[in-house]
């Protein structure tokens, strides 16, 4: 521990000038966020002209019906043109606030309310979750319009909504309710833990966040999801047969099999799971359900398990962690640098001690031109980890023959059947994803910078090409004989 604090020390040494330096940060987080908005906005320019185009890819052609491509084309360009519109305004709104001290005035806001019933400027905490709420408020509603138009007018025109606006209402207002539920105690706590431990903090919050987002993994879906959608036990039937005979044989630890009401608000569709290493639930949307058969379900669902049998949410984490400690181990040098937040219209009074949850949250905003470059490595990543979870539900019937005649498996007659019969696992993977495509109007010409900043997945293209490659190279088994090369 003393060596982690001694280079942590060494980190504050280095960037003890902001402490000092009158710096203007409010025209570096103007300047990089600005860059940050128009960066994106060029992307976006290079994207939209193929929406323009009038055939989908040679590899594509036979899934996709004409009026089905120009539908996804339109809905491509009406979802660019809102992206383009939307990250303006919100760039907008966000300089104005910047601009016009709207941080400050929220920290001055939150000191009155308190005051009125009798508690002074030595009450941070308090003071911390009402600034909070206040910037919450006075940020989000802006946006509402931007939601309102993206649900009623964009989505509805592309026959996806399904949401009412009684239900829009409810859903804002219940999301409003739970940010504050799960958000004050969880500030109250992040704030604790500073004043405790002191310039020790990093070690012990990095605890505390790790303990949260495992608690966030059992309360989402047990607590939060079901005030919005409706789980509910996945019926016997084929599907539910196919999924526990696979999960039984690579021996995913399935607790719970759900159904998830996706179209009460919407007729996209997808399948993922949840939990902690020892007891995973596996959720599929009806919509899903009822645009593909039971057989390449389990080909999308043998895909979502290859990110378990390669620990990829782990994995995930862990980098996670090691962002968090990056940005906690260089936060230090800004909780004590009074010239910050003097950059951004505070008080001499507030400045000279500032407020630890104002600290990082300015804090925030000068990292905002790293933490886009850091966007595109987790992209990266998340991309890798999509082939090898393709690669491993294409191959999943030879592996768990190979697994059988080793010993690590122990199929009866039965099991062999089934695993023989997932034979074709390539093929109703990519059709599964042509499926999710099409019903979702998926875009399917995609500019390579584009994805790179935007996409955690491969493209539709790249997948299927990737999958067919696989397919060339993956031995035939059958249950009783050995290995046949193609």
């Amino acid at each position: 521990m003393d060596t982690l604090h001694a280079l942590l020390g060494r980190i504050q040494s280095k960037l003890s000038f902001v402490q000092v330096l009158p710096i203007n940060w409010k025209l570096y987080v103007q300047s990089f966020s600005w860059g940050v908005t128009l960066f994106e906005s060029y992307l976006l320019l290079r994207q939209y002209p193929l929406y323009s185009k009038t055939s989908p890819p040679p590899i594509l052609e036979k899934y996709f019906e004409k009026d089905t491509f120009e539908k996804s084309q339109k809905y491509g360009q009406d979802k660019a043109k809102f992206s383009l519109f939307s990250g303006l305004y919100r760039q907008v709104v966000d300089s104005v606030m910047v601009q016009f001290g709207a941080y400050a005035w929220s920290w001055e806001i939150a000191g009155r309310i308190l005051s009125r019933f009798g508690y002074g400027p030595g009450y941070e905490i308090p003071q911390s979750i009402l600034f909070s709420a206040v910037l919450f408020f006075i940020s989000s509603i802006p946006s509402i319009p931007l939601s309102v138009y993206q649900t009623f007018v964009l989505e509805e025109k592309h026959g996806f909504n399904k949401t009412s606006p009684k239900l829009f209402v409810a859903d804002m207002v219940k999301g409003w309710a739970v940010g504050f539920a799960i958000g004050a105690p969880f500030l109250a706590a992040f704030l604790k833990i500073f004043k405790w431990a002191g310039d020790r903090f990093v070690p012990w919050l990095m605890g505390f966040l790790l303990a949260f987002q495992m608690s966030m993994v059992v309360l989402y879906p047990t607590v939060i999801q079901p005030l919005f959608n409706k789980l509910s036990p996945l019926p016997e039937g084929a599907l539910r047969g196919r999924i526990e005979s696979m999960a039984s044989k690579l021996k995913f630890p399935l607790k719970h099999l759900y159904e998830i009401d996706g179209s009460k608000r919407s007729s996209h569709s997808n399948a993922y799971f949840f939990g902690l290493p020892w007891s995973k639930h596996i959720v599929i949307f009806d919509t899903l359900i009822k645009e593909s058969p039971p057989e390449d379900i389990e080909a999308v669902l043998a895909h979502e398990l290859g990110h378990w049998y390669y620990v990829h949410p782990t994995k995930l984490l862990l980098i996670s962690q090691a962002h968090i400690f990056t940005i906690l181990s260089l936060f230090p040098a800004f909780l004590h640098a009074p010239p910050l937040l003097r950059s951004f219209d505070f008080s001499e009074r507030v400045s000279q001690n500032p407020p630890t949850v104002v600290a990082f949250l300015l804090f925030q905003m000068i990292l905002t031109p790293l933490e886009a470059v850091v966007g595109i490595g987790l992209n990266f990543i998340s991309r890798q980890f999509e082939w090898q979870a393709d690669r491993f539900a294409t191959e999943l019937p030879a592996k768990l023959l190979t697994d059988n005649a080793a010993g690590k498996l122990q199929l009866d007659e039965a099991g062999k059947k089934e695993v023989e019969d997932m034979a074709d696992m390539g093929e109703r993977l990519k059709r599964s994803l042509i499926t999710l495509h099409v019903k979702n109007l998926s875009t399917v010409w995609v500019d390579w910078l584009y994805s790179a900043y935007h996409h955690s997945h491969p493209t539709l293209m790249e997948r299927l090409k990737a999958i067919e490659a696989l397919q060339k190279n993956v031995p035939v088994f059958t249950a009783d004989a050995g290995k046949k090369e193609l």
